[in-house]
């Protein structure tokens, strides 16, 4: 399966939670229902996956840690917070980046209608 459809079945199941839920969960319980969403369409689905980092030769994995990975192609990072800043979709890239994925999808739980809430950050080029 590609970036591209996974991205597809992703989109899919957060508007389909969104419209059940609404803005005003916490993050975590949006995460967990996802989660389940996307294994529930077959799809391998980990939550709270550490971000290695390797920097000055040292190798770790303190702090950073990616909401949802999923087929091991696709990241996504969740909120549910107002508005979105720049310090957010930074964020996104940046997990990218490290773990060298190509499609990342910042997901605002919070926004009023969840279409205005998906963000779609790529690293470099998809396959």
């Amino acid at each position: 399966m590609t970036c591209n459809e996974i991205g597809t079945i992703v989109v899919d199941c957060a508007v389909a939670l969104h419209r059940e839920t609404g803005p005003g969960l916490l993050e975590t319980v949006y995460e967990v229902v996802l989660t389940h969403d996307l294994r529930a369409r077959g799809l391998r689905a980990e939550r709270q996956i550490p971000i290695p980092i390797e920097l000055r030769g040292m190798a770790f994995n303190e702090g950073f840690r990616a909401a949802i990975i999923v087929e091991e192609k696709v990241l996504l990072e969740l909120k549910s917070v107002e508005t979105v800043s720049k310090a957010h979709m930074k964020q996104v890239l940046a997990y990218l980046r490290l773990t060298g994925m190509k499609l990342g999808y910042l997901l605002n739980f919070g926004d009023a209608r969840m279409k205005d809430g998906i963000t779609r950050i790529v690293n470099g080029q998809l396959d």
